[in-house]
This record gives structure tokens, C-alpha cells and sequence, in this order.
């Protein structure tokens, strides 16, 4: 036996569904905002884009351009110019790969580590200030539905 569907649903018509897409759209603002402004904590002249990359590295570790390329899904030649200002910046250097004396890891300096942990200390106390207020119940539900919403297709 199928399962019903709400045809208001299927068409995107319902209250709801408005509702759930208009406050969907103002996280992805305020997400913008906030990596604009996180940017510029590390250095007023840092892209967002050169924040993922930093990101990346350190999640990763060291790394071929030509993975970050593939993590961030841009073309390498992205990731060259923005490693060039990265480097620039003190934020980025790049080593000689031992196998392959071609070929060059990107990798953070000490300056981006601290300037990463800076920032990631300013976000947990953003998360902590804006849920503080909210039961561990209702804490466990919106993770439960952002995990079903990421999972979603």
C-alpha cells in the first residue's frame, strides 16, 4: 500500500512547507554573514573562500592542491591563487612533496592554527549564547532533524 501524499506538499504550496524554506533561507544569510565576518578575524583582507581552504587543511592535515581542489569541488587553479594569498598572508606554506619532488603540499602555519582556534572558540560561544536558553529535549530534536534533513536524498 502507498503512502498518501499531501498534494500541497508535492507542489510546495503549503504554509508549512513556506515557512520551513523562508527560515532555511535566513540561516543561509546569516551563515554567509557570519563566514564573511569570521574571514576577517583571521585578516580583514580574507576571503570566505580562503577560510574553506583553511578550513580544509585543517581538517586534513597537509595536502595536493589537487585534493583540497577535489574536497572544496573547484578547479586547482582556485586553489593555486588563493594559496599564493594565503601564503602571502603567513597563513599557508607550501613543502616539497618527498615522492614526488614536482608536486607541493599546502599546509597551515602556526599563525593560521591559532587564528583557526580563535575562531572556532567565537562559534561554540555563538552556538553556546543562542541555545543556551533551550531544553536538552529540544537541543536532541534539532539534532535529530538537521541529521534527517543532511541525510535527505
Amino acid at each position: 500500500m502507498s503512502e498518501v501524499v499531501d498534494p500541497l506538499l508535492v507542489n510546495g504550496d503549503s504554509p508549512e512547507l513556506t515557512r520551513v524554506e523562508a527560515q532555511m533561507a535566513m540561516l543561509a544569510s546569516h551563515i554567509r554573514a557570519n563566514t564573511r565576518s569570521t574571514a576577517a578575524v583571521i585578516d580583514p583582507t580574507l576571503e570566505p573562500f580562503g577560510l574553506a581552504l583553511l578550513r580544509v587543511l585543517a581538517r586534513r592535515g597537509e595536502s595536493h592542491a589537487s585534493a583540497v581542489a577535489d574536497v572544496l569541488a573547484v578547479d586547482r587553479s582556485m586553489i593555486s591563487r588563493q594559496a599564493k594569498l594565503l601564503c602571502a598572508l603567513g597563513l599557508v606554506e607550501t613543502r616539497v612533496d618527498p615522492l614526488d619532488g614536482r608536486a607541493r603540499f599546502l599546509a597551515l602555519t602556526a599563525l593560521a592554527e591559532e587564528k583557526l582556534a580563535e575562531v572556532r572558540r567565537n562559534r561554540t560561544a555563538l552556538v553556546h549564547r543562542r541555545l543556551s536558553r533551550w531544553t536538552p529535549a529540544e537541543l536532541d530534536q534539532f539534532a535529530t532533524l538537521l541529521e534527517r534533513l543532511n541525510e535527505a536524498d
